[in-house]
């Protein structure tokens, strides 16, 4: 449960709210299309950064401490946001909240790892990653809601308020996380007391295993890649993309984006228990197809069904993949490498997610349409499907 906050905080209000609250940012900051684009960019920048540093912080402060500063980082500066003039401001301090972001959720999933043995994994991270729907199903209602409160301002409030709720949830996460299940006397879930160390066993000996291919890690960073780089284009444009392009109302296209989020809490332990049962394979090409149908109905100029079709496809698979890829890392190099590998793949992934906005912000402003952005997004979902195909069993 402190999982889901931490991802429910750093990356559902840190990162996802952002989609919510252009609309009415645009106009009041006199931003661009391309700008618009750059804010989230920059975010996903910092998120970089801080994969790079994760490692580093991990093993100096621990993973309780390094994901509750994290937390404090980023609902001080969602906070700060609130009082921005420029964009310039929004810029700069929405890049340190991606820090924040990527120092709460890389250390948050690897400890999946640690915590549930192999045939849970996929499942506890997919509990762990519905965070982000919860976030995206209260943010649709709230964030008009405010609006409505202070007008062309509320936006400004908006930001003031996430950030506290995201104050308030660090402080839950440092009294509940623990780094690991020895610290309180337990073995991982999944570990009968009777059989704990032969199994404990045969995690050491994936953990020392020289047949870990080098290949087979840059494949899941190739995966994880194409996944930062489709859904961040999807998740940042949406919205605009209803109000702007399609003639919806903010609330209306609130009330729509917030079936994301409901139908998002199921991804994670749905497809998450899938991939335990039939596979990480299995469960990787079933969601990139459906994000691939996803993409492809919201680039074609179809009546508005389709929309919510485009939005119930992307809902029930929207989380599934960072839980799938957090077990799939624990079952190729077990729990102790766990940490280190995910990190790499991570910053793979973010790499796609600086990508990912900028890349389609320009396509848009030379268009005039999101069109394009969504179709080169299904396009590299796709590519994701064949690569997922290709990947060798642990």
């Amino acid at each position: 449960m402190a999982g889901t906050l931490c991802i429910f905080a750093g990356l559902g209000f840190g990162r996802f709210a952002l989609g919510m609250l252009l609309p009415s940012m645009a106009p009041s900051l006199n931003l661009t299309y391309s700008q618009m684009g750059l804010i989230s960019t920059f975010n996903f920048i910092g998120y970089l950064l801080a994969v790079l540093a994760c490692g580093f912080f991990t093993t100096r402060i621990g993973t309780r401490k390094l994901i509750f500063l994290s937390l404090l980082l980023v609902g001080s500066t969602m906070s700060l946001i609130s009082f921005a003039d420029n964009f310039t401001s929004v810029l700069l301090l929405y890049t340190l909240t991606g820090v924040g972001s990527g120092t709460s959720n890389v250390p948050m999933m690897a400890l999946v790892s640690m915590w549930f043995s192999s045939r849970h994994r996929g499942k506890a991270a997919g509990f762990i990653a519905i965070g982000s729907g919860f976030a995206i199903l209260l943010a649709g209602k709230l964030v008009p809601f405010l609006n409505t409160l202070r007008g062309v301002d509320g936006w400004r409030l908006n930001w003031l308020v996430l950030g506290i709720i995201v104050l308030f949830i660090a402080f839950i996460c440092y009294l509940v996380l623990r780094d690991s299940p020895a610290e309180v006397g337990l073995a991982p879930y999944g570990v009968l007391r009777s059989d704990q160390k032969g199994n404990d066993k045969h995690e050491l000996e994936k953990d020392n295993s020289s047949s870990t291919n080098r290949k087979s890690i840059y494949h899941m960073a190739a995966i994880y890649f194409l996944f930062g780089y489709t859904y961040v284009i999807y998740v940042t444009f949406m919205v605009t993309t209803l109000v702007q392009e399609r003639g919806f109302s903010e609330a209306a296209a609130g009330n729509l984006w917030s079936w994301v989020g409901l139908l998002s809490i199921c991804s994670g332990p749905v497809f998450g228990t899938l991939s335990d049962k039939l596979g990480r394979k299995t469960g990787l090409i079933t969601v990139f197809s459906l994000q691939a149908f996803s993409y492809l109905l919201i680039a074609l100029n179809l009546p508005g069904i389709f929309l919510v079709l485009s939005i119930g496809c992307f809902g029930i698979v929207a989380w599934s993949i960072p839980s799938i890829m957090a077990a799939l890392v624990g079952d190729y190099v077990g729990p102790q490498k766990a940490a280190g590998v995910f990190g790499f793949i991570t910053f793979i992934f973010a790499i796609g997610q600086i990508a990912g906005p900028y890349i389609a912000g320009i396509i848009a402003e030379n268009t005039g349409s999101f069109s394009g952005s969504f179709l080169m997004a299904a396009l590299f979902a796709g590519m994701a499907v064949i690569l997922s195909a290709s990947l060798k069993k642990p």
